[in-house]
């Protein structure tokens, strides 16, 4: 029996995706993170509003990769 060591399983990375928040000022102390998505695993988030490093200290501890996504140009955002 020698199948090797995946045996044709595919191995998917977990993703956190996360942007910053829209709506915190220059200086601010608070967190200014949001998790938008979870890819290829399965956490169970209590907070809203994170710091960068504890985003960070999450991804490392379940073994996922951290994606900050961009903020979007003024002309995409949705006028009210």
């Amino acid at each position: 029996m020698g199948c090797g060591r995946w045996c044709g399983v595919e191995v998917r990375t977990m993703k956190i995706y996360v942007r910053e928040r829209q709506k915190v000022g220059e200086g601010v102390e608070s967190p200014k993170y949001r998790i938008v998505a979870v890819t290829g695993g399965e956490i169970q988030v209590e907070a809203t509003h994170f710091r960068k490093f504890e985003i960070e200290q999450i991804a490392k501890d379940v073994g996922a990769e951290v994606i900050f996504m961009k903020p979007v140009a003024e002309d995409h955002k949705k006028k009210k």
